[in-house]
């Protein structure tokens, strides 16, 4: 299979380039998720690995997001690398990692980033910035000696594409568009189609 046949190996070689390029953050994606209203939310998080089983990223999963992802199990997802001029739009569903790939992910974390997954209420009001520096100390003195646990309400998810496109700059506007979609799984094979710009 070449690479313009398979949407993995092509987001994998734009994305290298993007780590190349992009002088900050080329894993950071808006990622657009939908509330049980049908309210539309969109956020930046950051992409944390990808295969054929899809793109994932975590959170805290009583957050707005979280609770988004697990009751709509809908998402697309939106990588802009301004300096290639390029930008991949993938959609699908979302399912949760397993345990074992969050503590896995988890463990690598930053010691901070463990204790300010542990101290954050994410996307629910705060009363003070003090608020959230004494649950910081309190976990920091909770946490004071060891490794610090995965929390329960802090995991990942996948997202597993039904859709890719791969839009590029060309000049008058007359940009580049090219859409995967409609797996099969079976053969593994995509429906492949170019747009207008």
């Amino acid at each position: 299979m070449s690479d313009t046949e398979n949407p993995f190996d092509r987001f994998a070689a734009w994305f290298a380039e993007a780590e190349r390029s992009e002088p900050n953050d080329p894993n950071a994606l808006a990622l657009a998720t939908v509330g049980a209203d049908g309210q539309p939310s969109l956020r930046m998080v950051l992409l944390k690995d990808f295969d054929p089983r899809g793109f994932v990223f975590y959170t805290n999963l009583e957050s707005r997001k979280g609770l988004e992802l697990r009751g709509a199990t809908k998402a697309a997802m939106l990588f802009h690398w301004k300096s290639l001029r390029r930008q991949v739009r993938i959609e699908g569903n979302v399912a949760p990692v397993s345990d074992a790939e969050a503590d896995e992910y988890f463990s690598t974390r930053a010691r901070g980033s463990q204790i300010g997954a542990w101290a954050s209420d994410q996307s629910r009001a705060l009363a003070s910035r003090f608020e959230l520096e004494k649950r910081v100390a309190m976990f920091t003195a909770r946490y004071a000696i060891g490794k610090v646990p995965r929390p329960p309400h802090w995991s990942g998810f996948r997202l597993q594409p039904q859709r890719f496109e791969f839009w590029e700059d060309r000049p008058f506007r007359l940009h580049d568009r090219t859409v995967y979609r409609d797996r099969d799984a079976t053969a593994g094979t995509w429906l492949i189609e170019k747009l207008f710009p």
